[in-house]
């Protein structure tokens, strides 16, 4: 199958490619390296550094790779960014994404595989939060992010295009950036092992669904065919850990003594996060292999080397 990949050198999709590419499929990688790093790409991968926004470009990739499926990842993923330029984050998360949904119209892709999250829902009114939980996001990522699902399943009634979107809990894993703002085991682990005090933001007590990188990319692979079509999936653990939970594993793994800092919770952040994820085991037949501190200890191993 040809595959297109969009945000093909960042953390989550680059795992991905390497998956494909693996199983024996021809994938392109689009990527404007904004956040995204080229030592992340597959070499076996035909790769074009563009942005999304970048219509005519893109019109020429497509013309010239003519996918079957799209991968669609690329997004400005910072809530902190996301509320200090909300143009930019609509740019990139919405009209982007009508830019590629256009072109797989227009060249006929068969399926398009939607990167959202759990961003998108309220604060839980119970927990664990299924597909079915009132929307209602606490940032305006959250809202492009929403949008963007809207669009992609505004396309699909009218059109051939199928779809899956995914809502990614907290996603962890090697070539996660510990430098950025997302991603609070690599952050963490960065932290740790370069002798700075890590800050947990709140009381400690805030909790998320962390989900490691492989699981995601199996979830992925499971609905390259007409598994999942025009559904929406939750992909975590189904498990509250608090961010408390998450320093003492990291520093654990480490094997280092060393207390965090505090300080107030950042806007648009959700106290409690914890998602059902039935319906991924009984369609796709998907649930996460990878325990915790296993994870964990990857990230370890793969921030020292």
């Amino acid at each position: 199958m040809k595959i297109l990949i969009t945000g093909g050198a960042g953390f989550i999709a680059s795992h991905l490619v390497d998956a494909l590419i693996s199983a024996g499929h021809k994938v392109s990688v689009l990527d404007n390296l904004s956040t995204g790093d080229i030592y992340n790409v597959n070499k076996a991968a035909n790769f074009y550094e563009v942005d999304i926004l970048d219509s005519f470009k893109l019109k020429s990739i497509f013309e010239f790779e003519k996918p079957d499926l799209v991968s669609h990842h690329a997004a400005q993923t910072s809530v902190r960014l996301s509320e200090e330029s909300p143009t930019n984050d609509v740019s990139t998360n919405v009209i982007g994404t009508l830019n590629i949904l256009n072109l797989c119209l227009t060249y006929k892709v068969k399926k398009i595989v939607f990167s959202s999250t759990c961003a998108v829902y309220s604060e839980p009114s119970y927990l664990p939060m299924d597909e079915e939980h009132p929307i209602d996001p606490k940032s305006i990522y959250g809202l492009s992010k929403y949008t963007a699902e809207n669009y992609i399943r505004f396309f699909s009634k009218s059109s051939h295009l199928k779809y899956t979107i995914f809502r990614y809990g907290n996603v962890f894993g090697p070539r996660q950036n510990p430098l950025g703002e997302a991603g609070v085991v690599s952050i963490f682990t960065g932290q740790m092992l370069n002798g700075i005090r890590p800050v947990i933001y709140g009381d400690g007590n805030k909790t998320r669904d962390y989900v490691f990188v492989n699981d995601i990319v199996m979830a992925n692979l499971n609905v390259l065919d007409v598994a999942g079509d025009n559904q929406t999936f939750n992909l975590a653990s189904g498990k509250e850990i608090s961010d408390f939970e998450i320093f003492s594993s990291v520093r654990n793994s480490i094997g280092i003594d060393v207390e965090p800092s505090f300080a107030n919770i950042r806007k648009g952040e959700a106290e409690r996060v914890s998602l059902s994820i039935k319906k991924a085991n009984e369609i796709l037949r998907w649930e996460p292999k990878t325990l915790l501190d296993q994870g964990i200890l990857e990230v370890v191993r793969s921030i020292k080397k």
